[in-house]
């Protein structure tokens, strides 16, 4: 599975694996894929840093990338408080309701609330780079358009590309007037934030929209078939994210949550606006379909609702009441049938990928098999 870009970052296979967890990204990329770690849940430098110097002593020196959440036009003088400040009571008090209802404990005293959408905040972002370009990263991705033009540059000047992700050609063109290296092609399957287009209809079009740049597809891509699919459409690569969920080097801290992950079918999922305030594909849930109801007074505009939902988040998650227990995942979950390792997954994406070039081979009248 190399494509001139993998070949370009010296990987073998061009499978790009965005995940939360460490352990995770380094398995990528030494099962021969590029491993990209999400950086938005640190809100400690510190703690990024040690999780990279962790990275580092377990790649072997094959290359990772980060992934960060910073947006393109700065907000001057808006701290944490102050947007907090914003969110109305009525708000809150659906929280807590709806935490009531499912008798949902308090955190334990003095405990804070985990997950925080903090990373879209340009000063965490940039203390997040300050940490990582101290490191051999060879890839910066940013979720939420194209980074600010300096970030770019700084990134150029240390020899790392930088991706972006649209969701719509429109998106696409923008980042690459931007100065990106890489666009992620991100369809409407996928898991978090996404767009209105599927990824069959939208990866072609993005292709076309920004050549010669190489375009990664992302969303419902999860077999070697689809990734055969993916390059087929013109893509250098595919971006998955939703497929390490279930890997056995994952760390998602909760047995029930592995459970309903590895049961969902591929009409689990809801695109949501209820965990960041930006439609984001989910495991459907009571907690989503709360929000949806007659009785919610509605999410949120980002990052308003991502501070609001914080703790609650947090309390679900400790101690996993399952009615609310959820995750951004995307529509691949139907095949996340079973526990398995990084390697293991990328055994089959190469398996997969093979029989699917068998196939158009035989198609095409190239092949004696």
């Amino acid at each position: 599975m190399q494509t001139e870009l993998s070949t370009t970052l010296g990987v073998e296979h061009a499978v790009f694996g965005f995940t939360p967890f460490p352990a995770v990204a380094a398995a990528i990329s030494r099962a021969g894929g590029f491993g990209v770690l999400g950086a938005v849940r640190y809100t400690a430098p510190d703690d990024l840093a040690r999780d990279l110097d962790w990275i580092d002593a377990h790649v072997g020196g094959l290359p990772y990338g980060l992934d960060v959440v910073m947006p393109a036009r700065k907000v001057e003088g808006v701290s944490e408080a102050d947007v907090e400040a914003m969110i109305p009571p009525g708000h809150r008090q659906f929280v807590q309701d709806t935490l009531a209802k499912y008798g949902v404990p308090d955190l334990p005293a003095g405990e804070a609330a985990g997950w925080r959408i903090t990373g879209w905040m340009e000063q965490v972002a940039r203390a997040q780079l300050d940490v990582a370009f101290d490191h051999p990263i060879r890839l910066l991705a940013n979720a939420l358009g194209s980074p600010p033009p300096d970030i770019v540059a700084g990134a150029h000047d240390r020899g790392v590309l930088v991706a972006a992700l649209a969701g719509s050609a429109r998106h696409a063109r923008k980042h690459r007037d931007a100065g990106i290296d890489i666009v992620v092609a991100q369809g409407y399957e996928a898991g978090g934030h996404t767009g209105e287009i599927a990824s069959m209809v939208l990866t072609p079009e993005v292709v076309e929209e920004v050549h010669p740049l190489p375009v990664l597809a992302a969303g419902g891509i999860g077999s070697g078939e689809q990734v055969c699919a993916a390059l087929s459409l013109g893509a250098q690569g595919v971006w998955l994210g939703s497929m390490w969920l279930t890997t056995t080097e994952a760390d998602l801290h909760s047995p029930a949550l592995t459970r309903k992950l590895l049961a969902a079918t591929s009409s689990d999922t809801v695109r949501s606006r209820a965990l960041t305030g930006k439609p984001a594909r989910q495991l459907r849930t009571e907690w989503t379909d709360a929000w949806d109801g007659a009785d919610s007074p509605g999410p949120l505009p980002m990052p308003l609702q991502g501070l609001l939902v914080a703790e609650a988040v947090s309390r679900i998650q400790r101690y996993e009441v399952e009615p609310l227990l959820g995750t951004p995942v995307g529509q691949i979950v139907g095949r996340m049938t079973a526990e398995r390792s990084v390697q293991e997954v990328f055994d089959d994406l190469t398996r997969g990928f093979e029989r699917a070039v068998d196939r158009i081979n035989r198609i095409a009248g190239r092949s004696d098999r």
